[in-house]
C-alpha cells in the first residue's frame, strides 16, 4: 500500500497567524499594506503573490510532501499557468492541477498535458470537477445543462486518453469528436495524467468508476467513510476497473491537543463565524475552513492525535490524502516536520510487507 500526501497551493488568497482573512501575501497592489506603521518590507514591488504561492510549493518539497493540489477557483489565478509555474522550482512534486471538463477541446488538453509530462518527467496530473450549478456554470461562459455534466467529463478523459495513447484514434461522442488522430515521434508514449475525480453522489461515483484513477471523498468518520468506500466497490466491481481513494481535509495540529483547538476557535472567532461549526467528532469540524481553502471538514488535535486519525484513514483504504491548511507556507513545515513522519513510520512496515 503505497500513501501520498498532496499538499494545496491557495490559488485565490492565503491567510496569516494573526489575521484569519482571505489575502494575497506579498501583493502590493493595494493601499492596505500586511505591517503596522514603522515597520518596512525590503522586498517592495518586487515580491508578488505568485512568489508566496512558489514558497509553498518549495516548502511542501521540502517538508516531505509527494504532490502540490492546485484548485480551480473563479477568483484565483489559472491552474494550469500555475503549473507550468510551479513545476520548474520543483523537482519530485506531482503537480495535481484542477480544472473543468469545459475548458476546452480533450485534444487539446491533452496535447498540453504532453508538454507538461515532458518537461516535468511525467509528474502532472488531473484533477476534474463538476463545477457549480448551471447558474455559477454560465458566468464562465458553461451553458451545458447539469443532467450533461458527467457525461462530458467521461467523453473528455476518454478523447484525451484515447490520443495519448494511440494512433490513429477516433470517436465520436454528444460533446466531442475526433478523426483519426493521436501524437506521434516525440509527442507519442507520454505518460497518461492520472485522473483526480470527487463527489458523494451516485452519479460522481459512477463517473469515477467508468474513468477515474483516484476518487477523493470529503472527510467524514471512519465508519462513514468505510460505507463511502463500499458504495464505490460495488459499482467498480461492474466496471471491472481498480480506483485508489483519496481524502480531502484540512488540519490544526499542534503541540498538544488543548492547544490545536484553541487554535481552532481563535481561527473561528478571526474569520467571524457566527453560527455554530459541525462537529462530526470530537476532532472534526466541519465548515471551519471552507471559505479560504474549500475543504468541507477540519481535523483538529495534537500532532499524535491527527497521525492516529490518518493512520486510521489509510487503514481503512485511503491511499491519497489531500491536505491543506492556513496559512498554507508555515504549516506545510509544521505538517511535515511534526505529522508525516509519524504517520510514515507507522505504516511502511505495512506497505513493506504489502511490497
Amino acid at each position: 500500500m503505497t500513501i501520498e500526501f498532496i499538499w494545496q497551493l491557495p490559488t485565490s488568497g492565503d491567510s496569516r497567524y494573526g489575521n484569519a482573512d482571505k489575502l494575497r501575501r506579498g501583493e502590493r497592489t493595494s493601499a492596505e499594506h500586511p505591517y503596522s506603521p514603522g515597520v518596512t518590507d525590503p522586498r517592495g514591488t518586487s515580491f508578488n503573490y505568485l512568489d508566496h504561492l512558489h514558497e509553498i510549493a518549495r516548502a511542501s518539497e521540502l517538508a516531505g510532501f509527494d504532490g502540490i493540489r492546485i484548485p480551480e477557483d473563479a477568483e484565483g489565478d489559472d491552474p494550469w499557468i500555475l503549473a507550468g509555474y510551479i513545476s520548474r522550482g520543483t523537482r519530485h512534486l506531482k503537480i495535481l492541477t484542477e480544472f473543468e471538463a469545459s475548458w476546452g477541446s480533450a485534444v487539446y488538453a491533452a496535447k498540453n498535458a504532453v508538454s507538461f509530462q515532458r518537461f516535468t518527467g511525467g509528474r502532472f496530473a488531473w484533477q476534474i470537477k463538476t463545477g457549480g450549478d448551471a447558474q455559477q456554470r454560465r458566468t464562465q461562459g458553461d451553458f451545458v445543462k447539469d443532467s450533461d455534466v458527467h457525461q462530458r467529463i467521461e467523453e473528455f478523459v476518454t478523447v484525451a486518453r484515447g490520443v495519448l495513447t494511440q494512433s490513429p484514434y477516433s470517436f465520436k461522442g454528444r460533446f466531442f469528436e475526433v478523426l483519426n488522430g493521436g501524437f506521434q515521434g516525440p509527442l507519442g508514449g507520454q505518460v497518461v495524467p492520472p485522473v483526480y475525480l470527487s463527489g458523494n453522489t451516485e452519479a460522481d461515483l459512477s463517473l469515477s468508476a467508468s474513468v477515474a484513477d483516484i476518487h477523493i471523498f470529503d472527510a467524514v468518520t471512519v465508519a462513514k467513510l468505510k460505507e463511502q468506500i463500499a458504495s464505490l466497490k460495488s459499482k467498480t466491481d461492474d466496471t471491472k476497473r481498480k480506483v485508489a481513494i483519496g481524502l480531502r481535509l484540512d488540519i490544526i495540529a499542534r503541540e498538544t491537543e488543548q492547544e490545536a483547538f484553541r487554535d481552532a476557535t481563535r481561527y473561528r472567532n478571526q474569520t467571524r463565524q457566527t453560527g455554530s461549526v459541525d462537529a462530526l467528532e470530537e476532532h472534526l469540524w466541519g465548515g471551519l475552513t471552507t471559505h479560504v481553502t474549500g475543504a468541507n471538514v477540519t481535523l483538529i488535535g495534537s500532532y499524535q492525535q491527527v497521525s492516529a486519525a490518518l493512520i486510521a484513514y489509510a487503514e481503512a483504504g485511503v491511499t491519497s490524502f489531500l491536505l491543506s491548511a492556513t496559512p498554507h507556507f508555515e504549516e506545510a513545515y509544521r505538517i511535515g516536520e511534526h505529522v508525516l513522519p509519524l504517520v510514515h513510520e507507522h505504516l511502511q512496515p505495512q506497505q513493506r510487507r504489502a511490497a
